[in-house]
């Protein structure tokens, strides 16, 4: 499902094959008697009307994921800015190592949102681990040596911080089963294939229309449900303006 174009292409293949092989069977081994034909028609408005519900309900659980991703990633750029303002309780070194690791971490987060070569993501992931061990090393020293209340607060923000990103990863791993996709596949060809048995007449343009509209539907779906191959992909604005905000004099 990381490739909506591709889901595009064969879900509209598939769907059209299916209506012009319903269409045959209607047309040339099983004609629709005339007597038969109210009883078709709730048959087949009944498994219309469940396919829309299942888009519809596959849609909304997409939308949700990606606001859900979109949510974490201003919560990432408020644990790192609120841990940057927090350092000033730190010892001098210490503060000043844990802003320059923040910096750091800040690019590495950014550079999550923004790839999509697969090799370059593994790098980034290994390098994120490894800074949010020295930021965990860099507060945890100060706090054993003199641990008060207010010492205290800059170990909650940089647990808030390592925290984020993994409230982050997981939504990016939280998606559509493929138990939900097949099952809205079979219930298309289905519906396509009816579609096809039904007419009375073939029509190589009438029996496009569904499986298009169907195959749309499905690569909006995908494109919103991936977060790193679709055209709609939750941008790291509040990371990257908090990155210009640390940078500025």
């Amino acid at each position: 499902m990381d490739a909506p174009r591709l889901v595009f292409v064969f879900s509209l293949v598939v769907l059209w094959l299916s209506a012009n092989v319903g269409g045959f069977i209607g047309q040339k081994v099983r004609p629709l008697r005339d007597e038969e034909r109210e009883a078709f028609g709730l048959v087949q408005a009944g498994i219309l009307t469940l396919l829309g519900l299942l888009i519809g309900f596959t849609f909304s659980m997409a939308v949700d994921r990606y606001d859900q991703r979109k949510n974490y990633e201003e919560a990432e750029a408020n644990a790192i800015g609120t841990e940057y303002v927090r350092a000033d309780l730190l010892p001098a070194a210490d503060a000043a190592r844990a802003r320059d690791l923040l910096r750091k971490y800040l690019d590495q987060r950014i550079l999550f949102y923004n790839t999509r070569d697969e090799v370059q993501l593994e790098q980034i992931n290994a390098a994120t681990a490894q800074l949010e061990s020295q930021l965990w090393t860099t507060v945890r020293a100060p706090a054993g040596a003199q641990p008060t209340a207010v010492m205290a607060l800059a170990v909650s923000g940089m647990n808030d911080v390592l925290n984020s990103q993994g409230y982050t990863q997981a939504a990016w791993w939280n998606r559509i089963p493929i138990a939900a996709w097949s099952l809205m596949m079979a219930i298309a060809i289905g519906c396509n294939l009816l579609i096809g048995f039904g007419a009375r007449r073939k029509g190589e343009l009438l029996l496009l229309v569904l499986p298009l509209a169907v195959a749309i539907s499905f690569f909006l779906i995908a494109d919103i449900e991936s977060p790193r191959r679709g055209l709609i992909r939750v941008q790291p604005q509040n990371l990257v303006s908090l990155a210009q905000s640390l940078q500025a004099p």
